[in-house]
């Protein structure tokens, strides 16, 4: 009788211990967000998104205030779309600038938000019209080995850090 009362325990503990094991991994790779904060919805538009992937963290000064909640393609502009769930604690100038950032130099992506001036705030619905769009590596070293190519230099393989 013990040892039945004691095995239970352990398995409720083993149990409770691999949730929390998942749980930590999902919250890591931004699988899962569990904020309960009252959103609003607010669309920005950009030529390339690089990496940026759904529930990608929208900063500001390097606080999260916000998540990529969609991203679609506008077949009339020929844009991604992207459809950001806004914390409601959080206010911001119509005018504010978004910029698809890295974390580091190969890092997941997220969006870095940067206030402007104006007196108006985003509102549900609103669109963000100054966006910069992601900075795509391989475009960045096809440059330049173009550009050396073109002045007629040769480019050691070697030397080019990978």
């Amino acid at each position: 009788m013990q040892r039945s009362k004691i095995d239970v325990w352990v398995g409720h503990f083993v149990l409770i211990g691999g949730l929390a094991i998942l749980f930590l991994a999902l919250q890591s790779a931004n699988l899962l967000s569990l904020s309960f904060q009252k959103t609003y919805q607010v669309n920005a538009r950009f030529d390339n998104i690089g990496g940026l992937k759904p529930k990608a963290a929208v900063r500001s000064a390097g606080v999260v205030v916000g998540r990529v909640e969609a991203i679609t393609f506008d077949e009339k502009s020929f844009q991604a779309r992207v459809t950001l769930g806004m914390e409601s604690r959080y206010v911001f100038p119509k005018d504010s600038s978004l910029k698809i950032l890295t974390s580091g130099l190969l890092g997941e992506q997220y969006l870095g938000l940067e206030a402007g001036a104006d007196v108006k705030t985003l509102v549900a619905g609103d669109t963000i019209s100054s966006t910069q769009s992601a900075v795509v590596l391989e475009n960045l070293i096809s440059q330049f080995l173009f550009s050396k190519s073109a002045e007629g230099g040769s480019v050691d393989v070697s030397k080019v850090k990978k």
